[in-house]
């Protein structure tokens, strides 16, 4: 007799990836629903088991401490692909981790400004120089399970002033988010959190002027100097499922609409926060022809980071019932840090 089959197929509701539902002889004997058990198994993927996030701290652990060693090793004159291969070494070596969960981004200079780095077309082949700001963006996998983590560091292991604001900028806006983290706080929330932020710390620069902060957001400056999300869910996959199942639709606006989740936070929920700041051509350059935004740009105290890069820094956070857990937490993050684990 005929009856109804679930069938686990669909729709990624992040990438749009196509997952087709498996085939059987005498399957047209059956009702066949598509639809209902990969929105049911993705959402089992959002909240994560008190063993699933026990794996994820290990994962997070042993990629922080393959951080450190390759911290250790980049110098000026090193090749960027020295910083992978460090990384997968450590890895495996010392903690089973056959896997990396995605391409290894070493990006050193202006490379820091190509958001996914290191794919066969830029497979992290520079020459590290003098004076380059390096954004390593690694997280192994361990049992399934992988890390995100990226670290931001200067090559010669002291920070200029003007890499010392970025990078502090953005560190800046990393803490803010974690702090207000918690169950019921909105995710977009905490993207407009960090290029507030970012906005802020750009206008007592100086390198924003003639207005206030709320009407350089509203023309979307924010999204020039961060164009990508703040963050993602993370498990099984480094973009892990479930971001727009159950979720408000995505929001259309410059910047944010790359979020890949909308979602309210939930205890149990593991997400990266990632901002990041960048100085990127093509980005700078339409807004100077934008006259919305042009006019809140300081050209000239602007032009002088052209070709630096970006920085990003980005961490693994668990949400817990009052407030989250970070994972990835044994790494140099502060200036201060950074400069004297690589004087070692």
């Amino acid at each position: 007799s005929s009856g109804i089959n679930a069938e686990y197929g669909g729709t990624n509701s992040d990438s749009k990836s196509e997952f087709t539902a498996p085939s059987f002889d005498g399957m047209d004997t059956f009702k066949i629903d598509t639809s209902t058990l990969y929105n049911v198994i993705a959402e089992c993927r959002v909240r994560k088991s008190k063993t699933e996030m026990e794996v994820m701290r290990y994962s997070s652990q042993i990629s922080c401490e393959a951080h450190r060693e390759v911290m250790k090793l980049m110098r000026p004159g090193r090749m960027e692909y020295e910083g992978e291969a460090t990384f997968k070494h450590y890895t495996y070596m010392k903690g089973g981790m056959r896997f990396t969960g995605y391409t290894c981004i070493c990006a050193s200079g202006e490379n820091a400004a190509v958001l996914h780095y290191g794919h066969a077309g830029e497979p992290n082949d520079k020459r590290i120089n003098d004076g380059d700001m390096l954004l390593f963006d690694m997280g192994a996998e361990y049992a399934g399970y992988t890390a995100d983590i990226t670290v931001s560091f200067p090559a010669t292991g002291r920070f200029t002033e003007s890499q010392k604001f970025v990078y502090n900028t953005c560190l800046k806006a990393n803490k803010a988010v974690q702090a207000a983290m918690r169950p019921g706080v909105s995710w977009p929330d905490m993207h407009r959190l960090a290029e507030r932020i970012i906005v802020e710390e750009f206008k007592k620069q100086g390198l924003l002027i003639n207005g206030t902060v709320d009407q350089m957001l509203d023309a979307h400056i924010g999204a020039i100097f961060m164009p990508h999300g703040l963050g993602h869910f993370i498990g099984l996959d480094v973009h892990d499922v479930g971001g727009y199942v159950n979720a408000p639709p995505r929001i259309q606006e410059p910047g944010i609409k790359y979020l890949r989740t909308t979602r309210t936070l939930e205890e149990g929920m593991v997400i990266t926060v990632e901002p990041g700041v960048y100085f990127g051509d093509a980005l700078l350059d339409g807004a100077y022809t934008n006259p919305d935004q042009a006019k809140f740009m300081n050209k000239e105290l602007i032009e002088p980071y052209r070709g630096t890069g970006g920085v990003r820094i980005e961490d693994v956070v668990a949400v817990t019932e009052d407030g989250s857990e970070l994972l990835s937490h044994d790494l140099p993050r502060t200036v201060e840090e950074i400069e004297a684990f690589m004087a070692r």
